[in-house]
């Protein structure tokens, strides 16, 4: 009795470790941009709110791993999202939120489904009223100068275009800035970043823009 009990509780550590591994098999590297500053002062952030920070592009790439069972290395998924307030501010519901989404046009029918699936999952509400699925290259590019300088890029067909670079000297304005707003999905690791272009020139969210220079954007990396 006491053998089978043992292999009992045996069997059942090595199905906790396998449901473990199979939760957190997926890895890669995400880039968000928004509409206001996300490192920044109070007074920058005061004059934003409400006027700014309700528009988003959230995007990720896969370096390895697999989701719900299909396999998703080398892939790009983005979400552009218009929201109904600034994203972060805790006195404003900012929902319901559109979000276009753009899977990667190498992506078999299946890997699209499970782009998609991963993003919502990952982003929660925030792409949860899809109003249309576009399927385009995905291009996205990080470029590592020292421990934090990174600069990176995301293109999405003619939809989407992003580039940031590391925040530096001459970035400050009050000098007294910082995270004002966190990323708007759980990260491993994430940086603020200059976004010298946060380019969305798609017709499903009743807005399109280009942005230049603002101090809006993450660099990060995900798990799961």
């Amino acid at each position: 009795m006491r053998k089978l009990m043992f292999l009992s509780a045996l069997v059942l550590n090595v199905l906790l470790l396998a449901a473990t591994a199979q939760a957190q098999k997926i890895s890669g590297d995400y880039i968000e941009t928004r509409n206001a500053d996300v490192w920044t002062g109070a007074c920058v952030a005061n004059g934003e709110l409400n006027l700014a920070g309700d528009q988003a592009i959230l995007a990720w790439r896969v370096s390895k791993g697999d989701w719900n069972g299909v396999t998703l290395d080398g892939l790009g998924v983005v979400g552009v999202v218009k929201a109904a307030a600034t994203l972060g501010d805790q006195y404003n519901n900012p929902y319901p939120a559109k979000a276009v989404m753009i899977v990667d046009a190498k992506a078999s029918a299946a890997q699209q489904t499970a782009l998609i699936d991963m993003a919502q999952e990952l982003a929660g509400k925030l792409l949860e009223n899809v109003v249309e699925i576009k399927v385009e290259p995905i291009k996205m590019e990080l470029a590592q100068h020292g421990m934090h300088d990174v600069s990176t890029s995301v293109h999405a067909g003619d939809l989407v275009g992003i580039e940031t670079r590391a925040i530096g000297s001459g970035d400050h304005l009050c000098g007294n800035e910082n995270v004002y707003y966190q990323p708007l999905t759980k990260l491993m690791h994430s940086m603020p970043a200059v976004a010298e272009l946060d380019e969305y020139r798609g017709p499903d969210l009743g807005v399109i823009w280009t942005l230049h220079g603002k101090r809006s954007a993450f660099v990060g990396s995900f798990a799961r």
